[in-house]
C-alpha cells in the first residue's frame, strides 16, 4: 500500500511540473500577443489643386485620403517651413475655408488644435475629403503665387500631410486656369492628364510646380532630359542660356561622375531675384529685363550654377540635421557653411571650368567678396558655425545692426571654402582638392544612407590634405580670427593687394541710401564717425550745411573737404527737425584685389594653372 501511495505521488509531482500555473499561461499569452506583428496598411492620398479665379489669388485644394485604419481622430498638417529656406514662415496663416466631409457628402466635425494642426473627427470613415483655400500672392522661391498670369506654388505652402505618414505616397492632380500648361520636377501617372506622383511626402515638398502659358526649351546631356521653363517675356535667349547651361552640367558630372536623376527641371519666373534647389528642378526668379549686357546673363548663369550644384550638396550630400526633415519645427545645423557657402563657391568655379568667364573674373569676384567681409565689424562677432546654428533667427531677418555682429554664412562661407580648396591643393601638391572632399562625402555618406557631421567634414578634408587642418577649423569656422589670405594664395602666385587711397578722404561713416526721394541712413557700422557721434539708422538728412543732400551732391561735397572738418547736418528723426553739428572722420574702409606675384615659381605657376585653367603672366 505505501508503496502504490509513493508512486502515485512521484506520478503527480512530474505531471505537475509539465503543467502551466495560471501566471505562466497569462505570461505565454502576453508573450504571444507581443510577436504578433499587425500589418499597417498606409493611406492612399490624392490631392487636387484648381485655380478657377485666379485674380482672388486663392488656389483650392481638395485632398481625399482612402485609408482601411483611419484614426477616429485624424490630424491634417500643414509645414511651417520649406527646405532649403531656414525660416519659420507659418504657411497655415494663408490657410481658409476649411471643410471636411466623409463619402457620402457628410460633413465631419474638426478643430484646429495648434497653429498648423486641423483634427477631424471622423466618426468610423474610411474615406474623407478636406477642402481649403490658401492665399497665395507672394512671388519667392519658398512661397505661393496666384493671379492673372501664372500660378506657381511650393507643395509645402500649399499641400497637408497626416500625422506620422510622411513616407505614404500620392498624387496631386492641377486643374489649370482656362489652357495653362503645368510643369514640375514629379513624374506623371500614365493616362491622367496633369497628375503627377510622389512617392513621399519628402519628394512632394521637394517639387515645385509652375502652371502657365511658358516658354520650353529642352536639351540633353549625358542622356539625361534637361528643360528650361520660362513664364513671361524677356530679354532672355532661352537657347544660349540652354547652351551654357549644358556646359555647367558637364563640369558637375566630372566631378561627380553621373547625374543621379532621370530627368531635370528649371523652372523660371521673370521677377525677382533667388533661387531654391530641388532633387530635380530648381525655381529660379530673375528680373525680366536682367540677362543683357554678357555680365547680366553670366550672372544668371551663376545662380543656375548655385542651385545646380545643390542637387549633390544638400540635397543628397546632407549635413547632420537636414533630412529626413522635421516640417513642424526648425532643424538646426552648424553646417550651412558648407551647405550654403561651399555651393556659392562653386558658383564661379564652375562657370571658369565651364569656359564661360575668365580666371581674372573669378579671382576679381572673390576680391570683392573679400573686401565685403573685410569691411563688416560682425567679422569679429559670429563665427561661421554661430551663423549657421543661428540662420533660423537672423539670416533672413537682419536688422540695422547685422552689419556689427553678424556674418553670412554664404558669403564668408564662399571665402572660407575657397580657402579650404587652396589649403588642400598646396597641402597635396596638387594632387587634391574640395573636388576630392565632396566627391568621398557623395560616394561614403550620401550612397550609403548616411548624413555627415561637423567632425565628419573636417576628417574629410584632412584626409584629402593628408594633414591636420585642426588649426584652420578652430580660426576660420569655429573662431571669429582674421583670415590670413596672402599665406593661402602664395603657393599659388598670388597676393593680396589692398587699395588704401581712400583712407585720407572725409567720411561720415554711415551705409546711405535715397528712398523716394530721401537721403536715409541705413545702418551704421561700428567705430566709424556717424556711430560715435549719435547718428541713428532711419535719420533722413535733409541738407547739409545748409544744401539740399541728395546722395550725388553729398559725395562731391565730401571731396572737397579733409578728415577733421566739422559740417552741419540737417535731418529729421522721427519727424522732428533736427540740427547737428558733424565732426568728419577718416575713411577706413579699404579695397581689395587678388594679383600675381613677381616672378612665381614652377610650382606656383603649376598650381595656378590647375586651379584656374589658365596660365600665370
Amino acid at each position: 500500500m505505501k508503496t502504490k501511495v509513493l508512486l502515485l505521488f512521484i506520478f503527480a509531482l512530474i505531471f505537475s511540473m509539465y503543467q502551466e500555473t495560471p501566471a505562466q499561461k497569462k505570461r505565454a499569452k502576453t508573450t504571444k500577443t507581443q510577436t504578433i506583428e499587425v500589418k499597417v496598411t498606409p493611406p492612399e492620398i490624392n490631392f487636387t489643386v484648381s485655380m478657377p479665379k485666379p485674380w482672388t489669388h486663392l488656389l483650392e485644394v481638395e485632398m481625399k485620403i482612402d485609408w482601411a485604419q483611419m484614426p477616429d481622430k485624424t490630424e491634417l498638417k500643414m509645414p511651417v517651413w520649406t527646405p532649403g529656406s531656414y525660416l519659420v514662415r507659418e504657411y497655415a496663416r494663408h490657410v481658409q475655408d476649411f471643410a471636411v466631409k466623409n463619402a457620402s457628402g457628410n460633413n465631419l466635425n474638426w478643430q484646429k488644435t495648434n497653429k498648423n494642426t486641423w483634427t477631424v473627427e471622423t466618426k468610423g470613415a474610411k474615406t474623407i475629403t478636406a477642402s481649403y483655400k490658401v492665399y497665395s500672392n507672394e512671388l519667392t522661391v519658398r512661397t505661393n503665387e496666384l493671379n492673372d498670369e501664372h500660378a506657381f506654388f511650393t507643395p509645402a505652402a500649399l499641400l497637408f500631410f497626416i500625422k506620422d505618414q510622411l513616407k505614404t505616397p500620392s498624387t496631386v492632380k492641377v486643374t489649370p486656369y482656362k489652357n495653362w500648361k503645368v510643369a514640375t520636377g514629379l513624374p506623371k501617372v500614365a493616362g491622367q492628364e496633369n497628375t503627377f506622383r510622389a512617392e513621399s511626402f519628402d519628394i512632394l515638398y521637394d517639387s515645385p510646380f509652375e502652371v502657365s502659358d511658358y516658354k520650353e526649351v529642352n536639351f540633353t546631356v549625358q542622356g539625361k532630359p534637361h528643360r528650361y521653363i520660362f513664364s513671361g517675356e524677356g530679354n532672355y535667349d532661352m537657347n544660349k542660356i540652354a547652351t551654357d547651361t549644358a556646359k555647367i552640367i558637364e563640369e558637375c558630372y566630372k566631378i561627380f561622375g553621373e547625374l543621379p536623376y532621370n530627368d531635370y527641371t528649371f523652372i523660371v519666373n521673370l521677377r525677382g531675384g533667388g533661387g531654391l534647389e530641388h532633387l530635380n528642378s530648381t525655381a529660379l526668379q530673375w528680373s525680366r529685363f536682367g540677362f543683357k549686357p554678357q555680365s547680366r546673363h553670366n550672372d544668371f548663369l551663376g545662380l543656375v550654377a548655385h542651385e545646380y550644384f545643390h542637387l549633390w550638396n544638400v540635397k543628397r550630400i546632407r549635413p547632420d540635421a537636414l533630412g529626413p526633415f522635421d516640417y513642424e519645427n526648425e532643424n538646426y545645423t552648424k553646417l550651412l557653411w558648407v551647405a550654403e557657402g561651399a555651393t556659392s563657391y562653386y558658383e564661379s568655379v564652375l562657370l571658369r571650368r565651364a569656359g564661360i568667364i575668365g580666371d581674372k573674373e573669378m579671382l576679381n569676384g572673390k576680391a570683392g567678396m573679400f573686401q565685403q567681409l573685410q569691411n563688416r565689424p560682425g567679422r569679429f562677432e559670429t563665427s561661421l558655425e554661430e551663423a549657421s546654428f543661428d540662420a533660423w533667427i537672423k539670416y533672413y531677418r537682419p536688422d540695422e545692426n547685422a552689419v556689427n555682429n553678424q556674418i553670412s554664412y554664404y558669403d564668408k562661407g564662399d571665402i572660407v571654402n575657397m580657402m579650404l580648396d587652396l589649403t588642400i591643393r598646396s597641402s597635396s601638391n596638387g594632387a587634391k582638392s574640395l573636388d576630392d572632399v565632396f566627391r568621398y562625402l557623395y560616394a561614403e555618406f550620401y550612397k550609403k544612407d548616411k548624413n555627415y557631421t561637423p567632425e565628419d567634414f573636417q576628417k574629410v578634408a584632412e584626409m584629402m590634405a593628408g594633414r591636420s587642418l585642426d588649426d584652420f577649423f578652430t580660426k576660420y569656422v569655429r573662431g571669429t580670427e582674421e583670415i590670413d589670405y596672402d599665406a593661402l594664395l602664395n603657393p599659388f602666385g598670388l597676393r593680396l593687394a589692398v587699395d588704401e587711397s581712400g583712407l585720407n578722404r572725409a567720411y561720415i561713416g554711415a551705409d546711405l541710401a535715397e528712398q523716394n526721394g530721401n537721403l536715409t541712413i541705413r545702418s551704421i557700422p561700428s567705430d566709424t564717425p556717424a556711430y560715435e557721434q549719435g547718428l541713428n539708422t532711419g535719420d533722413q538728412i535733409v541738407a547739409v550745411d545748409g544744401y539740399r543732400a541728395n546722395q550725388q551732391f553729398l559725395s562731391s561735397y565730401l571731396n572737397e573737404k579733409r578728415p577733421g572738418d566739422k559740417i552741419n547736418l540737417t535731418l529729421f528723426r522721427f519727424d522732428k527737425l533736427r540740427e547737428v553739428e558733424f565732426t568728419l572722420g577718416k575713411n577706413i574702409r579699404k579695397g581689395y584685389g587678388i594679383v600675381e606675384i613677381e616672378n612665381p615659381t614652377d610650382a606656383q605657376k603649376r598650381l595656378y594653372e590647375d586651379y584656374t585653367k589658365a596660365e600665370l603672366k
